[in-house]
């Protein structure tokens, strides 16, 4: 951990500024956690969307120098990075995508270096940040980049289910290329190795899904199944990994074949998180594999219709944060 001791540091970024992440960090803020968080954020972001959804909040410096301290509900120390412009709850502005990325960049870089322990993200949009003239496809891809992570795996988790994907934001019609034998074997590896060290799972049994409908019928509606997924699983499974698959998609997420497995490895986005997100959206976690740092995030968007009407549910960044703090105590 950051300084040697038993609680843990985590660095929230709230995210993009007009969305609902500021109001989240503010409401969570107000909470009861066992560990020190730290939002990286302009101060006065926080600030006044606290105060204009009558939420009693102190936002103080981030000190550095002190070991950590379990949070104080109602009390949030914050290393500050200023905003470029003033920004108005709902109302995206590309003058502020700097600043989003100059979060991720300060939080991850303090992860590498042993100031925090986790990071916890917030939502960001996508569509401003690329407005902004900076070719972002999403936390994960960037995360990686900025961390020379070889390759990145996204994985949601709500509860017991976990859900990790081969491919991630890539056109359907894309799939299939991008569905290499390369790519499953290392994308099946990160996900074996991390459900080892960061979940403590000795011998983790992971379910894999076909890429076609009822995994290919033996080639008759597709043969990615047999030119590219069985080969790939078979010689893993010869390396000692329990691998089931590839198999129906359809019901493979039935409680029968879900007992007993720790996680599911889909082929590609919609294919997965629709079934896990109907199951725990609200409290579901999603968790980049593959990084050198632990990230967690939410499992929902910026939501700029809620952003300052205090109605959002800050249930999924309290998972987040709770998923952090526990991946970095069976990590340590």
């Amino acid at each position: 951990m950051a300084t040697g001791q038993a609680l843990p540091r985590i660095a929230l970024t709230p995210g993009e500024p007009a969305g609902i992440g500021p109001e989240l960090a503010a409401m969570i803020a107000g909470q009861a956690i066992d560990a020190e968080l730290v939002a990286v954020a302009d101060p006065a972001l926080i600030r006044d969307r606290a105060e204009a959804l009558g939420l009693a909040l102190e936002v103080v410096p981030f000190d550095d120098g002190a070991p950590p301290r379990r949070h104080v509900p109602g009390r949030l120390p914050v290393v500050p990075i200023q905003l470029e412009h003033a920004a108005r709850a709902g109302v995206l502005d590309p003058a502020n995508a700097d600043y989003v990325l100059a979060t991720l960049r300060s939080a991850a870089l303090g992860c590498q270096s042993g100031r925090f322990d986790a990071m916890v993200t917030a939502p960001v949009n996508k569509a401003v940040i690329n407005d902004a003239g900076h070719p972002f496809t999403g936390h994960t891809e960037f995360l990686a980049a900025l961390t020379d992570a070889d390759m990145p795996v996204m994985m949601l988790a709500a509860g017991e289910l976990r859900v990790a994907l081969a491919t991630t934001h890539v056109p359907l019609r894309e799939v299939s290329a991008a569905l290499t034998p390369d790519r499953l074997e290392r994308v099946t590896r990160i996900l074996h190795h991390d459900l080892q060290q960061r979940f403590a799972l000795p011998d983790p049994r992971i379910l894999v899904c076909g890429l076609n409908p009822h995994a290919g019928e033996g080639g008759h509606l597709g043969d990615e199944e047999i030119r590219v997924i069985e080969p790939v699983l078979e010689r893993l499974r010869e390396q000692g990994m329990r691998l089931e698959g590839p198999l129906p998609a359809d019901t493979l997420f039935t409680p029968r074949h879900l007992e007993g497995a720790d996680a599911v490895l889909a082929m590609y986005h919609d294919q997965g998180l629709p079934v896990l997100k109907y199951a725990g959206f609200g409290r579901a976690v999603n968790i980049t594999l593959g990084l050198p740092i632990i990230r967690t995030s939410v499992d929902h968007g910026t939501a700029l219709d809620l952003a300052g009407t205090g109605r959002a549910d800050p249930g999924s960044l309290r998972a987040a944060i709770d998923c952090a703090v526990d991946l970095v105590r069976r990590s340590g």
